[in-house]
Parts: structure tokens; sequence; C-alpha cells
């Protein structure tokens, strides 16, 4: 690493420059065979333990949320916030762990969180178009023709003067099903079904690009592997060339 010790834990939220100093002063920062690291030593983030446990998520990490309903992504919000779902280092990074997009307090799933500006603004961005996967519960039953209303590229949202792109639609039972958009407008799956006439009780992002939520608890979170990284990245790039060709 090409920062001294201290300032690497500034850098991952562990405190100010003169608290980490003092830290590592006090031999708090140890190898994981337990020798003690000097400021100026070497090292490397897997093999860096303070007070006997290993560090936090490395810089470029991205963390894969279950959000439960009622949390928001912002920092600068009313709590619970997903922040309290995680290490309490997160948000006083250097960059800070940042939510990739947002899902509203009242929408639960998958949520991404990383330090990684780049990829976040990849992305979070509207010309990337990458699938995201939506698991909902419907006031009313299903009428049979939603497929083919979202499939058509010509529903409006209330309020807005272009369509949406084409989505795709399944039914899961009498008033649920799945819905795959490859935009992110305000509240968009919502608008959707209230476009259509119909009203979302319950809903869940099950999948984003490669990724899915699988059995993970809600609550809970998990690292990327670099391989999931690089899939995520490389889907979004596809994508975003597909959609740019479109237009050309």
């Amino acid at each position: 690493m090409s920062l001294t010790l201290s300032r690497y834990l500034v850098a991952l939220g562990y405190g100010t420059r003169k608290e980490a100093e003092r830290i590592v002063r006090q031999r708090r920062v140890t190898t994981a065979a337990g020798a003690v690291l000097r400021d100026t030593d070497r090292y490397e983030h897997h093999d860096v333990f303070m007070d006997g446990a290993p560090l936090d998520a490395p810089p470029g990490s991205v963390i894969l949320l279950h959000k439960p309903v009622g949390y928001v992504c912002s920092l600068n919000d009313r709590p619970p916030m997903i922040y309290e779902l995680l290490p309490a280092n997160f948000p006083k990074r250097t960059p800070v762990m940042a939510a990739i997009g947002r899902l509203d307090a009242d929408t639960s799933g998958l949520l991404l969180v990383t330090d990684d500006g780049p990829l976040n603004h990849l992305l979070a961005s509207p010309k990337s178009h990458v699938p995201k996967r939506y698991a909902m519960t419907l006031a009313e039953p299903l009428r049979g023709d939603e497929g083919d209303l979202v499939a058509s590229g010509t529903l409006m949202l209330k309020g807005e003067t272009t369509p949406l792109l084409s989505a795709e639609f399944a039914a899961t039972g009498e008033r649920s099903g799945e819905i795959t958009v490859r935009e992110g407008r305000y509240h968009q799956v919502r608008r959707m079904m209230a476009a259509i006439g119909n009203h979302v009780q319950a809903l869940q992002r099950v999948a984003l690009g490669p990724l899915v939520l699988g059995d993970l608890a809600e609550g809970t979170w998990r690292l990327l592997d670099a391989g999931e990284i690089a899939a995520l990245r490389s889907e979004a790039l596809e994508h975003k060339a597909i959609a740019k060709a479109a237009k050309s």
C-alpha cells in the first residue's frame, strides 16, 4: 500500500489522523499472525488486524445489501438508514460507501453500496439500462394484458412526455408478478402499475444485471467478489453501448 498505515486507517473511516496515529502507536494494529505493525511498515489489507479483528472491506468494494422496508438510502435523511445495517465506519470512509441508485423506503431487496465512484456513476447513469427485476404484490387481480402493455414501448407515466422503454412482465399469482425494467425513473414500477390501473402493495428488487438477491437474509449483506464486480461492470457497459447504437 502506498499510504502509511495511519493514513490508510483514516481513509477506511477508523478516525481522524491523530486518532489513527494513536491507534498505531498503541500497538493495536497487527498482522493476522499477531506481529505489531508500525506506521511505516509495508502491509496488505487482508493481513491487517485492529484489536484482533480484520479491517472492514478494502477500497473499491461493492456490498450487496438486502434492504428491509422502512430504511432510507441517504445519509441526509431521517432514520432508520441503511448505514445502521452496515459497519459503522462505512459512512466515514473517504470516499464514502454510497448506495448505487436508491430504493425508496417502501421498497425492499437488492441494493448495492460501494466507494467505487466510476462504477457507481456507470450503474446509476440513465444511459446504462442495466436490467432490474422486481417482485410485486398488487391490490387488484391481474387482467392478463399487463405483459403486452409494459412491453409495448408506448406506456406513459403520469406527468411525463416520453414513453417508457419496453419492459417484461410475468404473472406469478392472481395478484402478484415480476417485472424487469431498464430505466430508473422516479418510483417507476409503482407508477407503471398505476398507469395500468392497479396499485402496488409490496415491492422487492430481486435482481440487478447478473446479480440476484437469492436467500440473503433481510437486513444482512455480503461482499461481491472480483468476478461478480467484473460481470456487473461488463453488463453495464454492454447495455450502454446497445442503447447508444440504438439512438444513432
